[in-house]
Parts: structure tokens; C-alpha cells; sequence
């Protein structure tokens, strides 16, 4: 449920500001009370494809 959360996150996130997996951590830690490290939230979301939120800013700035 992790993972659907975090695909939640980056789907509804600011195109201009898009999540850090630092900010993604604080957001999953405080959602489930839970410890989750950096890398793990960044191994979930190259699992899925999903890039980093510089690529993904790149991605919005052409998108517009």
C-alpha cells in the first residue's frame, strides 16, 4: 500500500515543484507510521518507472 500511496503522491504533486524522495519519506512516515528509508522509497519508485523529481520536472517544463 506503500507503493499505491506514492503513485498517489507523484500523480496529484505540483508540476512546478515536483516531490523529493526526502519530502516522500516524511509524507509516507507520517500517512503510516512508520520509519521508511530514502532508498527505499527510491527503489519503489524505480520499480515503477517513475523518475526522480529533477526527470520529472524536465518532463512538466515540456509537457507545457
Amino acid at each position: 500500500s506503500i507503493k499505491e500511496y506514492l503513485v498517489e503522491l507523484i500523480k496529484n504533486e505540483d508540476p512546478e515543484r515536483p516531490l523529493s524522495d526526502n519530502k516522500i519519506v516524511v509524507l509516507v512516515e507520517g500517512r503510516f507510521d512508520t520509519k521508511i528509508g530514502r532508498r527505499t522509497i527510491t527503489k519503489y519508485r524505480l520499480q515503477m518507472g517513475i523518475e526522480s523529481s529533477s526527470e520529472r520536472k524536465k518532463t512538466y517544463q515540456f509537457s507545457i
